[in-house]
C-alpha cells in the first residue's frame, strides 16, 4: 500500500486498516509455526504498511495538538 493512498484515509479508517493488518500478521505467524507459509515475503510488506499507518497517525496527532515538527 502506498503512502498516498493512506493519506486519503481519516483517522478511524487508518485505525481499522492497522487492526486488519495486525490480524493478518498474526495469522501468518500462526502459519509459520505450523510450517506452511505460502508467501513469506508478506511479513515484510505488512510490517511496513503498519509502520506507515502509525507514522501518519502520529503526524495527525501532532497537527491536532499544534506541535507539528518540520
Amino acid at each position: 500500500m502506498k503512502i498516498e493512498e493512506l493519506r486519503n484515509l481519516n483517522k478511524d479508517e487508518l485505525l481499522t486498516k492497522e487492526t486488519q493488518l495486525k490480524e493478518e500478521i498474526f495469522k501468518l505467524n500462526y502459519q509459520r509455526k505450523i510450517g506452511r507459509v505460502e508467501k513469506p515475503h508478506r511479513f515484510k510488506l505488512l510490517k511496513k504498511d503498519v509502520a506507515r499507518i502509525q507514522t501518519l497517525l502520529k503526524e495527525q496527532e501532532q497537527e491536532e495538538s499544534g506541535q507539528k515538527k518540520t
